[in-house]
């Protein structure tokens, strides 16, 4: 009984701090759409989006890096939803899948107006957010 309860107290603080670092991200598929069935995939990218930004604030890293990582994953989104405009037949792909693909092999898509700079820092958390989904 006392496990559990640890737990869960664990899990309602890790929500805590996840809507502190990233206050807007249940609106980040409102944000993201281009039209109606767009909110649907990215209420999904979000739930696969969920666990990488929880390990990110399980880690040892700076406030800036945090932030780095988190608008980068904002990109990542937009992105995928824009590649979904593209390329229709991945709506019919599950998110996980859709997201591991994009970011296979480490590195990002490439950003539509980036400069070399952020599409550094772009693949960096793409990478991150690679070998964290082909590991768990």
């Amino acid at each position: 009984m006392v496990n559990k309860q640890t737990e869960e107290l664990g899990d309602i603080v890790a929500q805590e701090k996840l809507a502190a670092y990233c206050p807007d991200l249940a609106q980040w598929p409102t944000i993201w759409h281009y039209e109606e069935r767009d909110l649907i995939p990215g209420e999904q990218m979000v739930a696969v989006f969920k666990p990488f930004l929880l390990h990110l604030l399980n880690q040892d890293l700076s406030r800036k890096t945090l932030h780095l990582h988190r608008d980068n994953l904002w990109m990542l989104g937009g992105e995928i939803i824009r590649d979904l405009h593209e390329t229709p037949q991945l709506r019919k792909r599950p998110a996980r899948e859709v997201v591991l693909a994009t970011v296979d092999g480490g590195e990002g898509p490439l950003l539509h107006g980036g400069s070399e700079q952020e599409q550094r820092s772009f693949d960096s958390t793409c990478k991150k957010m690679y070998r964290f989904l082909t590991a768990s």
